[in-house]
């Protein structure tokens, strides 16, 4: 047997060896238990996220949590170890969600209409529940949040997508030069928990649909150039 044969029967030794123990793993379910304690953490992010907007980090409790999901305080404690933890959990479920969904768009879709889709995108999820307070409403939830490792490298990574985004748009015509790309992106942030999407709730006057589309326009408006605005205009 030459060299190159010996070596040949080998790969395919190891390849093969290497697809039967995938194929063992890929049928390797997820136990029940797992499944359970997953979806019970994902119930308690979504409480604490309602929670952070009702009351503010500051005035939530570990104890409001255990109520609001309906679980012992000692469960509580079994997922996350303290509000910090909360907080920061429920900020990186919104971050990481939020990447995602920006990389869902196609690379041909005009930057405009990319920050016109994250925030049509971002007020929605807001409807639904799902976007918490910023932390800027705490200083406490600040200092714990720049401990957080995660909850850094994703805020970082965000808000140099959400830079780039602006600045290409930009480049494409869409922005007016009146307004910084900072006064751009911090009000694509705070858009997301503004607290007007409250006061229309409690109106019923508009539905949700007429909600976001009203925001969306009210917030774009004052950004965009000459150009951009005749091209909205000729749109509708």
């Amino acid at each position: 047997m030459t060299v190159d044969s010996k070596r040949d029967s080998s790969v395919t030794k190891y390849t093969t060896k290497f697809l039967f123990v995938l194929e063992k793993i890929v049928k390797i379910r997820i136990p029940f238990k797992k499944q359970q304690f997953d979806a019970r953490e994902e119930a308690i992010i979504d409480a604490v996220n309602r929670l952070l907007s009702e009351k503010g980090y500051d005035l939530m409790t570990m104890d409001d949590v255990a109520d609001a999901v309906g679980i012992a305080k000692g469960s509580l404690y079994k997922h996350f170890s303290s509000k910090d933890k909360l907080a920061a959990a429920a900020l990186i479920r919104l971050l990481n969600a939020t990447m995602a969904e920006l990389e869902t768009l196609p690379e041909t879709m005009p930057e405009i209409e990319k920050i016109r889709h994250i925030l049509t995108w971002s007020l929605k999820l807001r409807l639904e529940g799902g976007v918490p307070h910023l932390p800027s409403t705490s200083l406490t939830l600040q200092r714990s949040l720049m401990l957080n490792l995660e909850y850094i490298t994703l805020a970082l990574k965000m808000h140099k997508r959400f830079h780039a985004m602006v600045a290409k748009a930009r480049e494409q015509g869409a922005l007016t030069p009146l307004v910084p790309d900072d006064v751009l992106v911090y009000t694509l942030y705070s858009r997301a928990c503004d607290p007007t999407v409250d006061f229309l709730l409690r109106d019923k006057r508009m539905s949700h649909e007429q909600i976001v589309a009203a925001m969306v326009h009210a917030t774009l408006g004052g950004f965009l150039s000459e150009q951009a605005r005749s091209a909205v205009s000729a749109a509708g």
